[in-house]
């Protein structure tokens, strides 16, 4: 039995890697809330930085999937709102 809806392969329409994407990346991770510049260290070095409009932005290189994995579920597990992850081109860290 298939679990797929439409007439395609299993996995079809699932995201792919982007093939030239640099590893370690560099991101910007925006949660809802304050965090103080002390939780930094347990999110793996980022750059917390409280905003104006009530959020913090986490932003800095991450070594590879796996570790942005890590940082995404500290952020689950703090029970913490989680509104936007971007990657962002860099040159490198």
């Amino acid at each position: 039995m298939r679990s797929d809806s439409g007439g395609g392969a299993p996995c079809e329409g699932m995201m792919s890697a982007i093939p030239n994407q640099q590893v370690p990346a560099r991101y910007d991770i925006r949660i809802g809330g304050h965090l103080d510049q002390h939780w930094s260290a347990w999110f793996d070095g980022l750059v917390v930085t409280p905003e104006a409009d009530g959020t913090t932005e986490l932003s800095g290189f991450v070594a590879d999937q796996a570790a942005l994995h890590g940082v995404l579920t500290r952020i689950r597990d703090l029970g913490l709102v989680l509104i936007s992850v971007q990657a962002v081109e860099s040159g490198g860290p």
